[in-house]
């Protein structure tokens, strides 16, 4: 019988780590095939290569994201092939394992909950030849023409038992984002997520997670994202796998860890500050500041202390931080939701994931929909159209300002000339952001791509439309994030030097100066000047503007206190992952030497 597991992975870089662990568990029974494809495939291709396998058997690993293109493929599957069998798994048909079977006729078996021993016994059972399967635990089936629902099966204790997934691996992982996990269940009861559906967390040991993960380390993953709901729910478990990592000292990899912020004690922060910048990064969910809607949705949290760490963190400068908000919680109206956006704001993340509420099958909310007055549509991602609290047009406006915060905030290229506008034209974050959000719609650049080169030009295009004050400077603002973020980029239209520009002759002459060798290019100091120009760029500026961004942007200071006249910059690129380049004025030394 040849048994083939497949999934479709949100995008090609990523892998599955569910239907690993599922061959992984049967391995001493029966071989089993992986096929990994994406849900930007078309779907007609994908069905022809499982055609192609010739299986007996196939079953899909079923997400939020893959849902209605897994149905798809299955029914073009039964069609041509009516004696294969097709078995589903997976969070997306766990809860409505009999309404699935008795709505889709092509489907053949789900195993709801966790899989593993499930999966085992199954095909235990049909390698028996047995076409009885009312013992197995935690699957669904069909019994003539009816379906039938086994009792649910109890977790796995010792998640020790599940061998490794990652045994005999050789390049499939390079350079990709491997999921890993280090243990099982949440300590929290989040009412919109469905580990809450799971109490009590399990770990696999130590000594098995340093082995798993000394070889991704060897297989040069590009990134492993730890899928524990609460990484650092046991203290000295995280502290020994951080050190681990550490001490491994791995070369061009990322490890993600979701951490709950306000369980980050004294003796974690001292540690983290030492951490090889780019090596670790945070994802930490703050969904509301709003305490009714923190307490409706059994949150667990303490937001004073969660922006005390985080902001702690930031100062750093070593580890990515994402915080999370969720849009369309009960008791979240727009109004409340501008506070928690600029509450978060104020911390200065590396990221804020804007995210709208979705009614996952399982879900305490979901179960409570009357109550709150969702309303949305029964199909994948199930997102909230409006409630009680928050209407629908104004979950429309937070689209156009979440597609901003990612256009303009996320990615770190605009962070000064942001927070510029914020400090003197606005009375908060959000306001900036809503009326920029309006001045897109009103000129449709919704409806089109950008460039990042595009966005800068549209930024000063807004300036100018609102008539504020000292364009000018704003432009070298503009100019200045520019440079810093954009090595060896032409400048977007409407900027321009406004001070002498050098020639490569003066360049060189500069950077052989041994002064600058000392203080601002100590890497360089043993290179060729050739070699040197291609990571660094002088650029002249109208003013101080280092001074003006230390001193907060203060447009009054800035006419007052700064002296108007030329400066020099230099920029020295550098392969940080949140310190992409570092400037300093040189201007003493430019007007010495030329």
């Amino acid at each position: 019988m040849k048994i083939v597991l497949t999934t479709l992975n949100s995008k090609f870089i990523h892998t599955s780590l569910s239907i690993r662990y599922l061959k992984a568990f049967v391995e001493d029974i029966v071989d089993v095939e992986l096929k990994e494809y994406t849900i930007n495939q078309d779907i007609n291709y994908i069905a022809s290569q499982l055609f192609k396998t010739n299986a007996d058997l196939i079953g899909f690993s079923v997400y939020i994201w893959n849902l209605t293109e897994t149905l798809r493929i299955c029914e073009i599957l039964k069609k041509v092939r009516p004696d294969i069998k097709i078995l589903l798994g997976g969070p997306e048909v766990s809860f409505d394992s009999k309404e699935s079977l008795e709505t889709y006729p092509f489907i053949d078996y789900i195993i709801y909950g966790e899989g593993e021993e499930t999966f085992k016994e199954f095909l235990a059972a049909i390698k028996d030849g047995m076409l009885d399967f009312q013992d197995i635990k935690g699957l669904a089936y069909r019994r003539n023409d009816q379906v039938m629902v086994n009792p649910p099966r109890p977790l796995i204790r010792d998640l020790n038992t599940i061998p490794s997934p990652y045994n005999n691996i050789g390049d499939e992982f390079k350079n990709k984002i491997v999921y890993f996990e280090s243990s099982r269940g949440c300590p929290f009861n989040c009412k919109f997520c469905l580990s809450s559906t799971i109490r009590g967390v399990r770990y696999f040991s130590i000594d098995r997670v340093k082995e798993e993960l000394d070889k991704l380390i060897q297989a040069k993953v590009k990134q492993v994202k730890f899928v524990d709901r609460t990484f650092n729910a046991n203290k000295k478990y995280a502290m020994e796998i951080m050190n681990f990592i550490i001490d491994k000292n791995p070369e061009d990899i990322n490890f993600h860890f979701e951490v709950t912020a306000h369980l980050l004690d004294e003796e974690i922060l001292d540690f983290l500050s030492n951490v090889k910048e780019g090596l670790f990064q945070f994802e930490v969910g703050v969904q509301s500041t709003n305490l009714k809607t923190i307490e409706a949705i059994g949150r667990t949290t303490d937001f004073p202390k969660l922006r005390e760490v985080t902001k702690r963190i930031k100062s750093y400068k070593n580890i990515h931080q994402h915080l999370d908000l969720i849009a369309g919680l009960p008791y979240e109206d727009y109004g409340t939701f501008k506070k928690s956006f600029n509450d978060v704001y104020e911390i200065k993340p590396e990221k804020i994931q804007l995210g709208f509420l979705k009614l996952l099958k399982g879900s305490s909310l979901r179960m409570n929909e009357e109550k709150y007055g969702f309303k949305y549509l029964d199909i994948p991602p199930y997102e909230v159209l409006e409630n009680h609290y928050i209407k629908y047009e104004e979950l429309l406006k937070l689209k156009s300002i979440e597609e901003l915060v990612e256009k303009y905030y996320n990615e770190g290229y605009f962070e000064n000339s942001l927070e510029y506008l914020v400090m003197n034209f606005y009375d908060s974050p959000f306001d900036f952001y809503e009326d920029f959000s309006l001045y897109w719609e009103e000129n449709a650049y919704y409806e089109v791509s950008n460039s990042r080169t595009r966005l800068y030009e549209i930024l000063i295009e807004f300036y100018e439309c609102k008539g504020f004050k000292s364009l000018d400077m704003f432009k070298e603002l503009i100019k200045y994030d520019f440079i810093k973020n954009n090595k060896n980029a032409r400048l977007p239209k409407g900027l321009y030097n406004e001070g002498k520009t050098l020639g490569q002759k003066e360049i060189h002459n500069i950077l052989k100066d041994q002064r600058i060798l000392d203080n601002y290019l100590v890497q360089y100091k043993d290179l060729p000047t050739k070699k040197t120009i291609q990571n660094i760029k002088i650029e002249s500026f109208s003013f101080d503007i280092l001074k003006f961004i230390e001193n907060g942007y203060d447009l009054e200071y800035k006419l007052d206190k700064i002296i108007e006249e030329n400066t020099y910059i230099l920029f020295v690129y550098q392969e940080g992952v949140i310190n992409r380049c570092k400037s300093y004025n040189i201007t003493h030394i430019v007007k010495e030497l030329s």
